[in-house]
């Protein structure tokens, strides 16, 4: 059984039972680098539109010679775009974000639409050509070497909510919100217009999947009242999944969505997603069984593995409990590809990445 043929029937696209829990995984570019000379194997970087995005779509011929079951990709900047560092190490991205590099991940320093308060503010906003030369030569490259053999996922991550709140700010986009200001809805319909014209591109060049990223939630709770996202946000989202479907009827539609947002799952659902990642672990209401119970017969499900704590600082007893745990509640009947629920960050050993590769192979059988 090929990585595809894996996937598609863990995702219930195809007949039969996987023959193990599928395995994917992403890394900071430290590991990548580590991986690729250690290896041998280049790490081809897309650099995407939105900086920390470009580790989601990158180095896949080496996460695919480590493990990986699934090649993701996305579009990448423009070819005429450069990074023109300031005085500060900051810089303006594609979507005029001025930004910085964090500790971790980079952190937006002044916002393009800080002062939008109008529909017209929003309509006077420029974002990036969907169509600029170079935008999706990596994405048409590796559909075609790896379609065959491999699910490829097109990423469109940083989608509505997050895009907006990166163009705007948090703050003032919640608080905006609430007070139902007139340029929010706009903002939200023209950032989902533009990952539409995205998605449908990838699409276009034989994506399996169009994977979303947006969260809705914190370590402890949702980040809005339940009812100002399903008078704001869902319809939007179902509408591009309809766009998506229409376009593509087996297209898989993925929510990547951090934080504790159980109780919008039966929404997320009817806005038209079939899986769900990361499946934050750690937060209210994401206990193993409490999801597979709740709502796997809503989703399969994608992560499930602390990057936060315990990849970093747990145990190899307890990295390998937590796994067995994961693949034998949510891989129950199938549903379940496993993965760190983000990105694995440089306080994670390279021995400790391929101690969890061999441990989800080890147990990976259903």
């Amino acid at each position: 059984m090929n990585p595809r043929e894996r996937v598609l029937k863990t995702f219930g696209r195809i007949s039969g039972k996987a023959d193990r829990v599928p395995i994917q995984f992403e890394m900071c570019r430290q590991l990548t680098d580590h991986f690729s000379k250690n290896l041998g194997i280049p790490a081809d970087y897309t650099e995407n539109l939105y900086e920390d995005v470009t580790y989601r779509i990158s180095a896949n011929e080496l996460r695919t010679a480590m493990g990986s079951d699934v090649v993701v990709t996305g579009a990448s900047v423009a070819d005429d775009f450069e990074i023109i560092p300031d005085e500060n190490a900051h810089w303006l991205n594609e979507y005029q974000m001025k930004m910085r590099q964090g500790d971790i991940y980079v952190e937006v320093v002044d916002y393009p639409l800080a002062h939008a308060q109008t529909k017209a503010d929003i309509d006077n906003f420029s974002f990036p050509d969907p169509d600029a030369p170079g935008r999706y030569r990596d994405a048409e490259a590796l559909v075609n070497k790896y379609h065959d053999d491999y699910l490829v996922i097109g990423d469109i991550e940083v989608t509505v909510f997050s895009l907006g709140h990166q163009l705007v700010g948090m703050e003032k986009l919640l608080i905006d919100m609430m007070m139902q200001a007139e340029y929010v809805i706009p903002l939200f319909k023209a950032c989902a217009e533009f990952q539409t014209e995205i998605g449908m591109r990838l699409i276009d060049k034989g994506v399996d999947a169009i994977w979303y990223g947006d969260d809705f939630g914190t370590q402890q709770s949702l980040i809005m009242d339940p009812e100002t996202f399903r008078t704001q946000l869902k319809p939007i989202y179902k509408d591009m999944n309809e766009r998506f479907k229409a376009k593509k009827p087996d297209i898989i539609p993925i929510l990547h969505c951090d934080g504790a947002v159980s109780e919008l799952l039966q929404d997320i659902h009817e806005m038209g997603f079939e899986v769900f990642n990361p499946v934050q672990p750690d937060v209210p209401g994401h206990l193993p069984r409490d999801m597979k119970d709740g709502f796997g017969h809503l989703f399969s499900f994608w992560g499930a593995i602390d990057q936060q704590d315990l990849l970093p600082n747990g145990s190899d007893e307890d990295l390998e409990k937590d796994i067995i745990e994961k693949i034998s509640v949510l891989g129950e009947g199938g549903g379940y590809m496993i993965s760190p629920a983000h990105i694995i960050q440089n306080d994670v050993s390279p021995e400790r990445v391929l101690k969890f590769i061999d441990l989800c192979l080890k147990h990976g059988k259903i």
